[in-house]
């Protein structure tokens, strides 16, 4: 019998997981999850995970908002939404010249998805910030306001940060609750996740003794590769708990969409990539589902 056209084999397989994750619930955390988004690794798929990770979720139901705190304005560019200089950004609000309500806009993504803009200001934020009273808890007192205040119940807040560490990413791990790292199947890919790792026990340590890394999601996988395989079952062997079983492919459609100014699920939702980032979300959203009252019942 002749073997199957490789092509039919992967358009089963991706019906498959459709069908899959179409009968998968995505629950609604209780009570609103801050994630920041960090590898101070560049080119490991950060600032892609953070918008697709978020646009997936909004799509699943779920109220998200991202803050864009890197000076390139990535995130804000893929989103969909305007950073030019003179717009109230996340800058403004680090430096207390304006709320997060003052500085959000809505997503062309989707209407459940926002975004706080970063411009080319928030170069220079870093040495602002240094005579700053509170200049750690900056961003942190600002969301706590705006999520007291706002009328809308958000589940999911992404942080993304830039690839170093500065006052900006102590902003983001001060703010947030849970850390996502997103890790290439290539090369060294472990290179540098060990002082990562070490400066997040500082973090809290001396500032934000909530703080624990949540997520660990595989990125630039090739299945093809004996490497991306290897590099994949090192992962998970170091860090069992964290990885998801969902991994992010090399994917053209995943690279193209930023430069249309979108995600990769608004360019080409039938895509493999975008594909992948809703199988991500579904688990992300499992992982963070609110427990049951059972064992609060059994002791009455």
């Amino acid at each position: 019998m002749a073997e199957k056209p490789l092509v039919a084999d992967h358009l089963e397989d991706k019906i498959k997981r459709r069908k899959r994750l179409a009968s998968t619930p995505s629950p609604l955390p209780s009570e609103t999850r801050i994630i920041t988004v960090s590898n101070q690794k560049g080119g490991v798929g950060k600032t892609t995970t953070t918008v697709n990770l978020a646009s997936a979720l909004a799509r699943r139901g779920a109220n998200v908002l991202v803050i864009d705190l890197d000076p390139q304005g990535n995130a804000s560019t893929a989103l969909g939404v305007p950073h030019r200089p003179e717009i109230t950004s996340v800058y403004e609000v680090l430096l207390g010249e304006a709320s997060i309500e003052e500085a959000i806009q809505v997503s062309s993504d989707h209407d459940n998805l926002m975004c706080v803009p970063s411009t080319i200001n928030l170069a220079g934020a870093e040495i602002e910030l240094v005579s700053l009273v509170a200049r750690e808890q900056r961003l942190r007192t600002a969301l706590d306001a705006f999520l007291k205040g706002s009328t809308r119940e958000y589940h999911y807040v992404f942080i993304d940060c830039p690839p170093s560490l500065g006052l900006l990413t102590v902003n983001a791990f001060v703010a947030g609750g849970e850390v996502l790292i997103p890790i290439q199947c290539e090369y060294y890919a472990l290179e540098g996740l060990s002082q990562l790792l070490g400066n997040i026990q500082l973090i809290q340590k001396h500032l934000n003794p909530e703080l624990r890394v949540s997520t660990i999601l595989l990125t630039m996988y090739d299945a093809r590769t004996n490497l991306a395989q290897e590099v994949a079952n090192e992962v998970r062997q170091h860090f069992p708990e964290e990885v998801l079983d969902a991994v992010i492919p090399r994917s053209v459609r995943i690279s193209e969409a930023p430069s249309y100014g979108q995600t990769v699920h608004e360019y080409d939702s039938g895509s493999i990539g975008a594909l992948a980032y809703l199988e991500a979300a579904a688990e992300v959203a499992e992982r963070g589902a609110p427990t049951t009252n059972t064992d609060k019942g059994d002791q009455g």
